[in-house]
């Protein structure tokens, strides 16, 4: 009996060793590195420029419509020796009473030296050369504008500018 109970535990022994052992699933951990994306500052910079010309445009025009197109309805314009202006109705006001100053002949260009940012909000940095009918220069400026991607275009939020006539 013996011999047998010692052939049993011999046979179980050799069953449980010849068995494959249970594997153990190894989690695989993947590190995902997301892709920096630098944005394209000179195209930017190049649609910022074209609405800076538009701007001219319609400033030169005395088109005050399509000058408070160009803003966001929150947008804060901060000028040369006066209150900051906030959202549209005081954006219509201060453009009228500017057209209402200038003087007839005169003409202005925007040139941007500068952006900044990325495709959803740039900043820009420009300058402001404004001639009388002959073309004589006649004032210079500096400014900077904010402008945030709202519904596909770029719109103005912020901007802030001055002349560099001392007064």
């Amino acid at each position: 009996m013996r011999h047998t109970a010692l052939c049993l535990c011999l046979c179980a022994l050799i069953a449980g060793c010849g068995a494959p052992a249970k594997e153990t699933p190894v989690e695989t951990v993947v590190e995902v590195v997301p892709e920096i994306v630098k944005p394209d500052l000179g195209k930017i910079k190049a649609e910022i420029q074209a609405l800076e010309t538009a701007w001219a445009e319609a400033d030169n025009a005395r088109d005050t419509n399509t000058l408070l197109g160009f803003y966001g309805d929150d947008a804060i314009s901060m000028s040369n020796n006066a209150p900051s202006v906030v959202g549209k109705e005081a954006l219509t006001k201060e453009i009228e009473s500017n057209m209402a100053e200038r003087v007839a002949g005169n003409t202005v260009v925007y040139t941007t030296l500068e952006v900044f940012g990325n495709e959803e909000v740039a900043t820009e940095i420009g300058t402001s050369t404004t001639k009388d009918a002959t073309g004589k220069i006649v004032s210079t400026g500096k400014y900077m504008a904010v402008w945030e991607r709202r519904n596909g275009k770029y719109v103005c939020i912020r901007d802030i500018y001055n002349s560099d006539t001392k007064e």
